[in-house]
């Protein structure tokens, strides 16, 4: 039926989906239906994406060639009948259940008159946390003695349940008949989702139809940014960064820093720095022109060494007279705890001009606990007011939420009205540093508050910075794994933004929906964009060359993302941290808990105003 050239597409309506995927296609090489303006994109059930198709849509099987016969392996039972699927807010549903080396999809029977199933879900497999079974119907038989051998006693009229509960927090239970099938599904399930070799991952083989490849890629280009600044200032300069640098590899090929500093400076700078990160401009703001730069802390260690292209690099940035702070990101406690293990902080007799002090932001271990904290309040619905106000406090989820925002003011208004570079760092400078820094220019910079301005930032001050995506969001809330890697500063930084939104509903371009999407897309997505831990990895595996970018899909959905009410406002946006004024998001962690149509709804009569409004 379908070749084994990727450019061969077979157009199948939905009730013939699982007799061609299991009777022509290896599991490998179902790939996710077009996002033609036909329909939307399946590429994994959620509440962004929540439209089924209907019995006359159609949509694309791509015949890929076979990759590896790892998939084959890990997949036991490719298809199971009379399977119930069961969702929060929704009514159980049966049908036939399959299984494919990316997908788990489930098709409603049809029913009567030619009537044709429906696809009721297209799950990424990827998007699968955590993984529980139990047994129901279970009763025994024993076969009838023969030739004087002993009864044979079996299981009969068994049936499983798998509760499958996803990284983008939603909890779906499957009801499978029969004990092996269940056993099957759910082995393979547990295989397919922890699959560790990224060139494994789907993005590596999906391939959406009316797409390049290199689509989306350069959008947002670091070196046309920092140029921009550069032709601004006349005190900056483009940089590029190469194997030379050594650890520094892992940063972006080109960097800004001051025209006064030599490259030998620069890499004697990354050899004083933590992971080769020596400080470079992560903003110019036009207003006054202070900047503020990030890097990881220095390796001073108990010997208090110093480096003295460092100390001068630091000094070029305040040539102007201008005075500097650093912001540290640990404790002064944790801070000299490090410095005990090799790392530390800067000395100030080292850095005249530049004031240091300490706004300890947590990461890690005790984040991570947080948000699981946080998910198990919100997924237990017998609490009383007072246990569910005691757990939403113990969880310290929103408190975690004030001290970002806090402290991303507090360099806000270093630089706007203290008129004082800014210098960002913790240990890494991966984590709660690219917090600040990226808080910071969201509250600063109106353009950063567009569509496009927030794509180009968290493209320079997250991606390309050097978060590592694949160890922090390796598992979400459910998983019983517990990795010392994983912590949710990302969906810290996008719930600060959703606080922002909130407290100020005309300054944003974008809506709650994008900010949905960009959480749901960094834990398990078809697109490439948030792959590996650093550009150097993406490099290797050679991402740009081989996956999609997230970002024209995104681009794509015309007013879906975007804020209807938003009004450009010129104004730095002051958030209030008080305890009052932050909310919990209750867009995301209990969107699957309880239905949401009444809001949406809502939102739709707003936006039926604001068109016909704009028409007259």
């Amino acid at each position: 039926m379908l070749g084994r050239n990727a450019e061969n597409l077979c157009h199948i309506t939905v009730s013939g989906l699982l007799n061609a995927v299991l009777t022509h296609l290896h599991p490998s090489y179902l790939s996710a239906p077009p996002t033609g303006s036909a329909g939307r994109p399946f590429l994994f059930y959620s509440q962004v994406h929540r439209t089924f198709w209907s019995k006359t849509d159609t949509f694309a099987v791509w015949a890929q060639p076979l990759p590896t016969m790892e998939f084959a392996e890990l997949i036991k039972t490719t298809k199971v009948d009379h399977v119930v699927l069961s969702r929060p807010g929704l009514p159980s549903v049966k049908g036939t259940l399959c299984i494919t080396s990316h997908h788990l999809l489930l098709s409603s029977q049809p029913g009567g008159n030619e009537e044709q199933g429906q696809i009721e879900l297209w799950l990424l497999i990827r998007n699968v946390d955590a993984i529980e079974k139990s047994v129901q119907n279970l009763s025994w038989y024993q076969s009838a003695r023969t030739n004087g051998s002993p009864p044979e006693t079996r299981l009969a009229n068994a049936s499983g349940t798998i509760t499958l509960k996803c990284k983008d927090l939603k909890i779906l239970q499957l009801e499978i008949p029969g004990m092996e099938e269940c056993l099957n599904i759910a082995s393979s399930i547990e295989a397919l989702s922890s699959v560790e070799s990224v060139m494994m991952t789907y993005p590596f083989f999906y391939r959406p139809q009316n797409m390049k490849l290199e689509d989306g890629w350069g959008l947002h280009r670091l070196e046309e940014f920092y140029q921009q600044i550069a032709a601004d200032t006349g005190a900056w300069r483009l940089s590029y960064v190469n194997e030379d640098f050594g650890a520094c590899s892992s940063y972006p090929p080109v960097v800004i820093v001051p025209t006064k500093v030599e490259e030998g400076a620069l890499r004697e700078s990354a050899r004083f720095r933590q992971g080769g990160r020596f400080p470079i401009l992560s903003y110019y703001h036009k207003k006054n022109g202070t900047v503020m730069l990030r890097s990881s802390q220095p390796l001073v260690g108990p010997n208090r060494k110093r480096c003295q292209k460092d100390e001068l690099l630091l000094h070029a940035v305040l040539a102007g007279g201008d005075r500097g702070f650093v912001l540290e990101t640990r404790s002064a406690q944790a801070a000299k705890q490090a410095r005990m293990l090799g790392g530390g902080t800067e000395h100030r007799s080292a850095y005249p001009g530049w004031k240091r002090f300490h706004r300890p932001l947590e990461r890690g271990r005790p984040l991570q606990e947080s948000f699981i904290k946080l998910v198990e309040a919100c997924n237990d619905p017998s609490h009383s007011m007072d246990r569910w106000l005691s757990k939403l406090e113990a969880s310290k989820w929103l408190y975690h939420v004030k001290e970002a925002l806090s402290t991303a003011c507090l360099v806000a208004q270093c630089m706007d009205r203290e008129e004082a570079c800014v210098l960002v760092h913790g240990a890494e400078g991966t984590d709660t540093t690219l917090l600040v820094t990226a808080l910071a220019q969201v509250i600063l910079d109106p353009n950063c508050r567009t569509l496009t301005g927030f794509q180009g930032l968290l493209e320079r001050e997250w991606i390309q910075a050097g978060h590592p995506f694949c160890l922090r969001c390796a598992h979400s809330a459910y998983s019983h794994v517990r990795l010392k890697h994983e912590a949710p500063t990302f969906l810290l930084f996008l719930d600060c933004v959703w606080q922002l939104g909130r407290q100020f509903p005309l300054s944003l371009e974008f809506n709650e929906g994008f900010l949905l999407a960009l959480f749901e897309h960094s834990y398990a997505s078809p697109y490439g964009t948030f792959l590996c831990n650093n550009e150097k990895e993406r490099k290797l595996c050679e991402v740009k060359e081989k996956t999609h970018s997230l970002w024209p899909w995104l681009n794509s959905k015309g007013e879906e993302f975007l804020n209807l009410l938003y009004a450009h406002n010129p104004l730095v946006i002051w958030p209030s941290v008080e305890p009052q004024s932050l909310l919990l998001w209750q867009g995301l962690f209990l969107r699957w808990v309880r239905s949401s149509h009444h809001l949406d709804d809502a939102w739709g009569e707003i936006q039926k105003i604001m068109k016909s409004t704009q028409e007259d």
